[in-house]
């Protein structure tokens, strides 16, 4: 299992002291915020780019992809029935794709809930569709620089449009792209109505990253969930991608959740590859 980190929690640390600290910790994936690079994706600089991915590949660290694409933007927004801000949202996630390629990274995790929600008064339908018009605008690019474009459900508490992996998967069969896959995340997992190993195995064959956290907001190992049925379900499905951490409670301080997190999920691993049987 492959391990990385969502790196926004280390505010006012400078890249190579992150990339240095995540390696030296157990880490070799980083997830980029953009807006801890730049408040847009043009503003990063072709030489920044290549100074970033140099500077993580001296660490033994590789830049997977991009997440929280259209935090701290103005101007997008994935299901509103303005013409022009679809337009624009299409556009800039072709730019964030290639910001990705030229980091090195392969995926990007579209949660935004607030860039998605649906307007009051537009049919669930609707907001569908125009969703789906952002989306085929974008996937031509992202295909051209090898970028995969990752639905994230989130829970009614943050957005009422794509709240679950169903919704994601029928999106995901009506756009038909192979460059739309689907993300699933541990705390989103935990608004749906049934149990999360149930819900991985519903969908292996579209399910390209998973973000682990807990219930608290907190890493995983550092809340109330247990680890073990979810890695051995990730398992049983033949999952080989990314495992990234991502929290949003940073109270414990970034070094205690980065250390804690890795080390409660290597225990698990361990345990389900030497202990524990794995269910088919």
């Amino acid at each position: 299992m492959k391990f990385a980190l969502c790196q926004e929690l280390f505010e006012g640390w400078d890249w190579e002291r992150q990339c240095r600290f995540m390696s030296e910790v157990g880490y070799t994936g980083i997830e980029v915020a953009p807006f801890t690079l730049a408040t847009r994706a043009a503003e990063v600089s072709p030489e920044r780019r290549r100074e970033l991915r140099e500077i993580a590949a001296a660490h033994g660290m590789q830049i997977i992809g991009l997440h929280w694409l259209l935090a701290k933007t103005t101007g997008f927004h994935l299901t509103t029935s303005d013409a022009d801000t679809r337009r624009r949202t299409g556009e800039y996630l072709a730019e964030l794709g290639d910001l990705c390629a030229d980091l090195g990274g392969t995926l990007m995790v579209l949660g935004s809930p607030q860039q998605r929600s649906i307007e009051d008064g537009m049919s669930r339908q609707q907001a569908t569709d125009n969703a789906i018009e952002v989306l085929n605008q974008a996937l031509p690019r992202l295909a051209e620089r090898g970028v995969d474009l990752l639905l994230e459900p989130l829970t009614t508490k943050e957005t009422n449009f794509l709240n679950t992996c169903d919704e994601a998967a029928e999106i995901i069969a009506a756009v038909g792209h192979p460059n739309l896959a689907l993300h699933q995340d541990v705390k989103a997992m935990l608004g749906e109505d049934r149990p999360i190993p149930e819900i991985i195995r519903a969908h292996p064959a579209i399910t390209r990253h998973f973000h682990a956290n807990d219930g608290n907001l907190r890493g995983p190992g550092m809340g109330p969930i247990d680890f073990l049925p979810i890695f051995r379900a990730l398992q049983s499905t033949g999952y080989d991608g990314w495992v990234s951490v991502e929290v949003f409670d940073y109270s414990p301080g970034a070094e205690t959740i980065a250390i804690e997190s890795i080390r409660y999920m290597k225990e698990v691993w361990d345990k389900l590859q030497h202990g524990e049987p794995v269910e088919g």
